[in-house]
C-alpha cells in the first residue's frame, strides 16, 4: 500500500469536512469519507475494470443488512451510508466506487457526484420524486446515462418476457415516509409509473440458473443483477451482483436473511428456488 498517498487522500478529510456539506446537503460520517478514499486510493491504476465491481463488493462484505437508510430527515437529500447497507444501497455504493476507479478519481466528492448521478433520474436531486425507486428506472436511466448497458439475447437464456406493471407505490403510499400526506408526490410517482407500464423486457428464467458457466456465458461475474419477481405492483424484489466460483453462478448481495453483506454460499439457481415470488432475472453490465 502506498501509504503516502493514502495519507495524502484522508488528512484533509479529518480535518475540513463537516458531517454535512450544506451546498450540496450531503449526509454522511467522517468513518464513510475515510473508507471511501482509502478503498480509492488503495485500488488506484491496480484494479482493472473487469475486476472491479468484484473488488468493491468484497470490501463491504459482512458489512450489516439495514433497510430504509435513505429515509432520513425530512427532504431529499444525498446519503451515504456505509456501515449499514441495503440491496440497492450496496450496489450503488459499488458501482460509484467502480465510476471512480475507471476514471481515476480518488475523492470522496467525485464518489458522491458519482452516487448522485446513479440513484436520480437524469444525475439531478430535485425531490424524493427524483430518486430511481424502481430498478426498471434505476437500469433504464443509468443505461441513458452511459454508466450500465442492459444485457439481453432474442434466445437461449432470455426465453421469458417481462411485461412492466408497476403501481406498488402510488397504491401503497402510507407504506413510504415521504409519500404520507403529500398527494402531489403520489400524483408524481404514478404518472412516472404510468409511463413505464406496458414496456417488455426479456429476462432469464430461474430455472435456466442451474445452468453451467459455459451455457450462461452471457452472465459475466460483476454484472448487476435484477431478480424479476410476480409480486403485485413490482417489478424486480432484489438486485445484486452476480459470481462465479468454481463454475457455479453465486450472488454478491445485501441480504435481508443473513443480515449482512455476503457472497451467498448457495447457489445462485439454490438461493432462487427457495424465493416462489421470483421469476428470474435481467442482467445490467457496467461500461
Amino acid at each position: 500500500m502506498d501509504t503516502h498517498r493514502l495519507t495524502q487522500c484522508i488528512i484533509p478529510l479529518l480535518v475540513a469536512i463537516p458531517l454535512r456539506l450544506a451546498a450540496q446537503y450531503i449526509e454522511y460520517t467522517s468513518s464513510d469519507s475515510i473508507l471511501i478514499e482509502h478503498i480509492l486510493c488503495e485500488s488506484h491504476g491496480k484494479v482493472a475494470d473487469e475486476d472491479a465491481m468484484l473488488y468493491f463488493g468484497r470490501q463491504f462484505l459482512g458489512v450489516p443488512y439495514v433497510g430504509q437508510t435513505l429515509e432520513e430527515g425530512v427532504t431529499e437529500h444525498l446519503i451515504v451510508n456505509t456501515r449499514e447497507l441495503d440491496c440497492t444501497t450496496f450496489v450503488e455504493t459499488v458501482m460509484a466506487l467502480y465510476l471512480c476507479n475507471k476514471y481515476g478519481k480518488t475523492s470522496f466528492q467525485a464518489f458522491c457526484n458519482h452516487l448522485r448521478m446513479l440513484r436520480y433520474r437524469g444525475g439531478e436531486l430535485k425531490d424524493y420524486t427524483s430518486r430511481l425507486h424502481y430498478f426498471t428506472w434505476w437500469g433504464e436511466d443509468n443505461e441513458q446515462m452511459g454508466f450500465v448497458r442492459s444485457v439481453s439475447t432474442d434466445g437461449f437464456p432470455f426465453t421469458d418476457t417481462q411485461r412492466i406493471k408497476i403501481n406498488y407505490m402510488s397504491t401503497h403510499p402510507n407504506l413510504y415516509k415521504h409519500l404520507r400526506g403529500n398527494q402531489s408526490f403520489v400524483d408524481a410517482i404514478s404518472k412516472m409509473e404510468q409511463a413505464s407500464n406496458g414496456k417488455a423486457y426479456k429476462y432469464i428464467p430461474k430455472s435456466l440458473l442451474g445452468r453451467s458457466q459455459q451455457q450462461l456465458s452471457c452472465i459475466h461475474t460483476g454484472d448487476i443483477v435484477a431478480i424479476i419477481t410476480s409480486k403485485e405492483g413490482l417489478d424486480t424484489s432484489h438486485i445484486g451482483i452476480a459470481v462465479w466460483q468454481d463454475g457455479k453462478l453465486h450472488l454478491m448481495h445485501a441480504s435481508s436473511l443473513y443480515k449482512k453483506v455476503i457472497i451467498d454460499a448457495n447457489t445462485f439457481y439454490d438461493y432462487s428456488r427457495k424465493q416462489t415470488s421470483q421469476l428470474g432475472i435481467r442482467l445490467f453490465r457496467p461500461l
